[in-house]
């Protein structure tokens, strides 16, 4: 799907005929009954994932349900573009709230990310977080020789179950889940098995028009769909647990998608990134965002959501405001 081609009454259209995705997330309950000071905090990174392709911004080829749930109960952001179209710096930039270029070793892939730099996972988890990660945090790279004992995303967890079920008593939670999809490599053919049709699929401009081009990016569809599928069995389990309502949740995607002129280029295909944010206890649903913003403001933005202050060196400037604003 090109971005060029989704018109503004294109993609309301979308919103507007997406029960499904709402009826997967579930009602949200009034802002007075869930309002706290201190969310839980659930972060769902996909591994190369590039806007536009997600259903609710008018892709004909991938079923995102989960994602499109979220931002109808949330706020979807149609202009979000990582720091660097690569996951390590990427990564660092959101895990920093900074230019990954501040961030020494930290701005180059399969590097380390020197201790001096602030996490916000460790200054949640000052502020009395249980935090946690599971598969793809910070990296790729090594913390080690950076002066760290652990990933910068937190400490690693089998899966959600697992961190949540460690959780002490009363206390809020900050995880990171952080999927390998839709990264390659790809089962060939995956995506037209699943039932994809490659005459529907629309091929970016900087791309041959083939049918290999055209099964290629369905075997894509395919992983970001399995993503979607998975953050859904996340937000399942809040739900299960009564927590969903009071949890901050964002999904979204470190770089572009893994093709030429995408991934690894600064042009859309490699910085504009899906992005929706839900947290019905503060954030008014329904809404679309046109304003430019970076992944690098996520960082502050969780910190200020739970009461804290980011520290001056953040480069990221808090969403909260404008989610907030109505």
């Amino acid at each position: 799907m090109n971005a060029c081609n989704t018109t503004r009454r294109d993609f309301l259209k979308t919103v507007g005929a997406g029960a499904l995705g709402a009826a997967l997330i579930g009602p949200a309950a009034p802002a007075q009954e869930t309002e706290s000071s201190r969310p839980n905090i659930l972060f769902c990174i996909a591994d190369d994932w590039s806007w536009p392709h997600a259903s609710i911004a008018g892709d004909k080829v991938v079923k995102t349900p989960t994602f499109d749930g979220v931002a109808r109960e949330g706020v979807l952001f149609r202009n979000a573009f990582v720091t660097a179209p690569s996951c390590t710096p990427s990564r660092g930039s959101i895990v920093t709230g900074q230019w990954h270029w501040r961030l020494e070793e930290g701005g180059n892939l399969w590097s380390t990310l020197p201790a001096k730099f602030a996490v916000y996972p460790d200054l949640l988890e000052q502020a009395g977080y249980h935090v946690g990660c599971t598969r793809k945090g910070w990296g790729p790279g090594r913390p080690q020789p950076g002066g760290r004992t652990r990933n910068p995303a937190g400490p690693s967890f089998k899966d959600f179950r697992t961190f949540l079920s460690a959780r002490p008593t009363g206390a809020p939670f900050c995880f990171w889940f952080g999927s390998t999809d839709p990264h390659r490599g790809y089962e060939w053919e995956s995506g037209v098995k699943s039932g994809m049709k490659i005459e529907d699929v629309e091929v970016p401009p900087c791309l041959p028009d083939s049918e290999i081009v055209r099964k290629d990016l369905c075997d894509y569809y395919f992983e970001v769909q399995r993503f979607d599928r998975e953050v859904g069995e996340l937000l399942d389990l809040l739900r299960e647990k009564g927590e969903l309502d009071r949890t901050l949740v964002v999904v979204t995607g470190d770089n572009g998608l893994p093709f030429p002129r995408c991934k690894s280029n600064l042009y859309d295909g490699g910085t504009s990134v899906p992005l929706a944010v839900r947290w019905p206890a503060r954030v008014q649903g329904g809404r679309v965002a046109e304003d430019f913003v970076s992944l690098q403001d996520l960082s502050p933005t969780f910190l200020e959501a739970a009461g804290q202050k980011p520290p001056a060196a953040m480069t990221g400037r808090s969403l909260l405001t404008l989610l907030t604003s109505g």
